[in-house]
């Protein structure tokens, strides 16, 4: 270590003064802030309200510039393919709820099915003719056994299967036509 260099550096510090006055007494400033607050301003309040609304304006414009040429035209479907109404043989019928959702995939099949290729579009109407010739063959037997619990419940299975496949036939096409990573 360089000794010469700390010694001239002790011998300077040494030097300078120990105590140091300030020039004007202090206090009782300090004493009249302390008694005092400080009166807020107003201006940061007018200008946060301003942000705020240029920030609202600002996003509310950006959005709908970006919106205006996102809008398609809305298109009217009626499905090919013909749903038998959904009941539980002759004296029953399921919800209104699920006619609806039923009837909304059922709309929006034939735009799906436009999105694939002609061998799945195949392959879908197949399965699709085949739960719902289940669906009607469970209905027939439910007429000549209404009480019959077994059948209920696997009428019900064939419902939900349908709606479950009608499901999937909208998310695949959705997520074939989402794909951007190609």
């Amino acid at each position: 270590m360089n000794t010469d260099f700390d010694d001239k550096l002790d011998r300077a510090a040494r030097q300078l003064a120990r105590d140091i006055s300030p020039a004007r007494d202090l206090w009782p400033g300090i004493a009249d802030a302390i008694a005092t607050p400080a009166r807020p301003s107003r201006m940061p309040i007018f200008a946060q309200a301003a942000a705020v609304v240029l920030l609202v304006g600002a996003s509310s414009g950006l959005t709908w510039y970006w919106m205006k040429g996102q809008v398609q035209p809305v298109t009217q479907v009626s499905p090919a393919l013909v749903f038998e109404q959904a009941s539980f043989g002759a004296n029953y019928s399921l919800g209104v709820d699920f006619q609806v959702a039923r009837d909304g995939l059922a709309a929006e099949l034939e735009v799906s099915l436009a999105r694939l290729s002609p061998e799945a579009r195949g392959d879908i109407e197949a399965n699709l003719q085949i739960v719902q010739t289940a669906i009607y063959e469970i209905n027939a037997a439910l007429e000549q056994e209404p009480d019959n619990v077994l059948l209920q419940e696997k009428l019900l299975r064939a419902y939900r299967e349908e709606l479950m496949l009608l499901r999937r036939i909208g998310g695949l096409t959705r997520n074939v036509m989402m794909r951007n990573d190609i």
